[in-house]
């Protein structure tokens, strides 16, 4: 006979951005209590800068979870008010605020994060865009138990994911959200039946997945073809791989690396398939673009509004 199922916990979920909503609807899917969801104050956002909610946030209100948001947890009342829900377990995803050793210390099983890398490679605010930026094969998400380091803590399970070729930054995040979500569940469900082994992340490979400034968009035409490509895919939702021409900013949203060679950011070649620009080693073809306040296009609609001509040059940035 299978092993009776666990009973459900008791739960306070810690969550922000899309990448936490699976994992809070797979909790409930799973029939676990959730007691209360953090999630950061609401922020100004869009061009009238009007206050916006989280996108877990309405995720909790469609089912009726009270929704905490303290601007920090370090303060007595926002720990007490945690401390009186006496959760089972905190389960954390891209919350985006630092968990002081006081909140780790309340739920009875432990605080858990669902982290979106193959621990210990990737610690930190990024670890989608730069497995892509690096050239990575493959990424994963690891469940750690938390401690006060920057995802420092042992892990309980982890799992790889491939990185396929056309993959940007949207597409594996929705993936590495799907897997974190059966991952935390499955976490708990270890955790109830006292079988996961916490193991400790070595201290070989460790890399540190810095959060991405909107400068480091910008394409350096001077890089070779395949970082370019990268840096197009890791920058795909937000906030665009961008490259100007003509005194025009225009976001890249789609390459490939192409057959040429030229001088670092000159158009070597149109044809249906897109723009061929040269870049430090080998060349790119830029087949979705956009301008400022137009609409993503492909390249050859991109081309019928704003004509571009082979020997044009898109410019390269300032040396210092």
């Amino acid at each position: 006979m299978s092993p009776p199922l666990p009973a459900a916990m008791r739960i306070v979920f810690a969550g922000t951005p899309d990448f936490a909503v699976p994992a809070l609807e797979a909790l409930v899917a799973a029939g676990h209590n959730v007691a209360a969801v953090l999630t950061q104050p609401d922020r100004p956002a869009g061009r009238g800068l009007a206050a916006a909610a989280s996108p877990v946030k309405p995720a909790a209100a469609r089912r009726g979870m009270p929704v905490l948001q303290p601007a920090t947890l370090k303060a007595p009342a926002a720990q007490g008010e945690l401390q009186a829900l006496a959760p089972d377990a905190l389960v954390v995803a891209a919350y985006g605020l630092i968990l002081p050793q006081a909140i780790l210390d309340i739920p009875r099983l432990g605080a858990i994060n669902i982290h979106a890398s193959l621990l210990p490679r990737w610690r930190g605010a990024a670890p989608i865009q730069r497995a892509l930026l690096a050239g990575d094969r493959e990424t994963g998400v690891s469940i750690m138990q938390m401690e006060a380091g920057l995802d420092t803590g042992p892990v309980l399970l982890r799992e790889a994911l491939p990185i396929l070729p056309g993959d940007t930054a949207g597409t594996l995040h929705d993936r590495l959200a799907v897997l974190g979500a059966r991952l935390a569940v499955a976490a708990l469900d270890g955790l109830a039946r006292g079988t996961l082994v916490a193991v400790p992340q070595p201290v070989d490979g460790v890399t540190y997945a810095a959060k991405l400034e909107k400068h480091a968009a910008r394409i350096d035409w001077n890089c070779p073809a395949l970082q370019i490509e990268r840096q197009v895919r890791a920058f795909n939702p937000f906030p665009g791989a961008t490259a100007r021409v003509r005194g025009t900013e225009l976001k890249v949203w789609q390459a490939a690396p192409a057959d040429g060679t030229g001088e670092p950011g000159t158009v070597i070649a149109i044809d249906a398939r897109g723009i061929v620009v040269a870049a430090g080693s080998g060349a790119l073809r830029l087949e979705s673009m956009q301008r400022a306040g137009g609409k993503r296009l492909s390249a050859r609609d991109f081309l019928r509004g704003f004509a571009l001509a082979v020997g044009e040059r898109f410019e390269l940035p300032a040396t210092k």
